[in-house]
């Protein structure tokens, strides 16, 4: 297999993760019972505005209307449904916007009414309503923290339920007495789905302390203000009157196996690590360097040709100077390092909603001459590695994967071949 084949038979194993994953497809069919009064349609995540679309065309005959926030660039046409776009991952004066008009669709409702949220990852930033006491400023400067702190995406989310008006649950509680039903692509490990979007219609049992005890692990500094509100009374988070059904019609394991099948298809036998990996990016890349040369040289954990697939949340803690980069990028940066020109093996790895991190890549392939045509070209892969600069070393490669966005959001797919 030379580096051509192996691209064709990679970029096929991650599309087939993201095809299984598409709005259209998918929600029709986890769709509940008409209502037998109105039906008001909310949402918010990087797939809400093509799940928006696949309900209002699934439901013509129905008394429907609604709103829904997506990311900006990840807008479609969604009928009788009203789309607003906000920013990801840091929320924008929009993400509190869409927060108002999302809450205050499902006010003054009736038993006959129904709510139906769609929910996907990138939810948390895109609908922002602080507690009281706090504002969007505050939640932005926790926000860009977290985000640089190394806490993985549960922490984050932890903390975000309980800086916020409408999640936890909230957003059910004001929709009583109607019936809600959320229907959920899962972008987070373990697919709870009160951490998707930091839960906006699903109970929260965890506490204010927790999320307080998390901004204390990474040292995030904490004023007075925040303190305060965090540890405020709070209305009960989903009261004994809403009813709420939440349904996950898309995951990372359902991707891996979809990735699987598309591996099988080309004669390559896959084996799936785990749709939950977490850890720092760099290091991910090194033990699974070692885990594809056991591969490659003895045969073990599973016999050659074959694909290790993965999926989850890594993260790239930042220190010091940051260039351009995605926890994709870092992966595979540092796995090239690690595997150093290991001939016979190959490996992309991307968000499945398109965007890796804040650039325009989903993520990239590496492949055994990755780091020596850098070198060609002046780049000292090590270098790069240690600024947090990978989409740049990739993008003078020319190995980027760039997909434009996806329209959906099941995390990260991570596709290592064998030979």
């Amino acid at each position: 297999m030379d580096n051509k084949d192996a691209a064709v038979v990679l970029q096929d194993i991650f599309h087939a993760a993201i095809d299984s994953a598409l709005p259209g497809p998918v929600v029709p069919l986890s769709m509940p019972e008409k209502p037998r009064g109105r039906c008001v349609v909310i949402g918010a995540g990087k797939a809400s505005a093509a799940m928006a679309a696949a309900v209002d065309a699934a439901w013509p005959d129905v008394d429907l209307s609604g709103v829904v926030v997506t990311r900006y660039g990840h807008a479609v046409p969604a009928g009788r449904i009203r789309i607003l776009e906000a920013a990801h991952p840091v929320s924008d004066s929009m993400s509190e916007v869409a927060a108002m008009m999302i809450a205050e669709a499902v006010r003054h409702l009736t038993s006959d009414d129904l709510v139906l949220a769609l929910i996907s990852g990138g939810g948390s930033a895109l609908m922002a309503l602080p507690i009281s006491g706090l504002n969007l400023a505050d939640k932005q400067k926790i926000t860009q923290s977290l985000l640089l702190s190394g806490a993985n995406i549960r922490e984050m989310n932890l903390v975000r339920r309980h800086l916020s008006a409408i999640k936890g649950g909230k957003l059910a509680s004001m929709a009583a007495p109607a019936r809600v039903v959320s229907l959920i692509i899962s972008d987070v490990p373990g697919d709870n789905p009160s951490d998707v979007a930091s839960g906006p219609t699903v109970a929260d049992t965890s506490t204010p302390e927790q999320a307080l005890a998390v901004l204390m692990r990474y040292n995030i500094p904490v004023s007075p203000e925040i303190r305060n509100a965090l540890l405020a009374k709070q209305e009960a988070y989903l009261s004994p009157a809403a009813q709420s059904d939440s349904r996950l019609i898309a995951t990372p394991a359902m991707a891996l196996k979809a990735a699987a099948e598309a591996a099988r298809r080309h004669g390559i036998m896959p084996l799936i690590l785990g749709d939950a990996l977490e850890g720092e990016s760099r290091e991910l890349g090194i033990v699974m360097a070692g885990i594809a040369r056991s591969v490659k040289l003895y045969g073990h954990p599973v016999k050659k040709p074959a694909v290790l697939l993965s999926g989850g949340e890594t993260t790239v803690t930042v220190t010091g100077f940051a260039g351009k980069g995605g926890r994709n990028t870092e992966f595979l940066l540092s796995l090239a390092c690690a595997l150093e020109a290991q001939e016979g093996i190959w490996a992309i790895a991307g968000d499945t909603d398109g965007i890796d991190g804040t650039e325009d890549a989903a993520g990239a392939i590496i492949y055994p001459d990755t780091i020596s045509r850098g070198s060609e070209v002046g780049l000292h892969a090590p270098d790069y590695l240690a600024k947090h600069d990978s989409y740049s070393f990739f993008h003078a490669t020319g190995d980027l994967v760039t997909t434009g966005p996806t329209l959906t959001n099941v995390n990260d797919i991570r596709a290592i071949l064998i030979s």
